[in-house]
């Protein structure tokens, strides 16, 4: 069987934060809900001491890259809905196993 990897990783910036505990906020609103809906793993890979910007990774596997690219692309229409504004970018890579 052949297995697929997929990362989405989503450039954030979020200008109304004032402190760590704003941005905290923002981040774990985006990882619950994503994680709820479409079952996948996230982490915050940059940024983590500043107060508005974060570099987050969401990873997800299935028996397909069709599969993997049905999730992310769902969970990247869900962070443009969730941030708005605050999505500064986002790419999507898939790597076939």
């Amino acid at each position: 069987m052949e297995y697929c990897v997929g990362t989405l990783t989503l450039w954030i910036r979020i200008a109304h934060s004032r402190s760590l505990k704003d941005k905290r906020q923002v981040l774990r609103s985006l990882k619950d809900r994503l994680k709820r809906r479409h079952n996948i793993s996230l982490a915050e890979v940059s940024g983590q001491s500043s107060w508005q910007d974060a570099v987050v990774v969401v990873a997800a596997v299935s028996g397909s890259a069709a599969g993997v690219d049905r999730v992310l692309v769902a969970a990247r229409e869900e962070s443009v809905r969730i941030l708005g504004r605050d999505l500064s970018d986002a790419a999507l890579e898939l790597l076939p196993l």
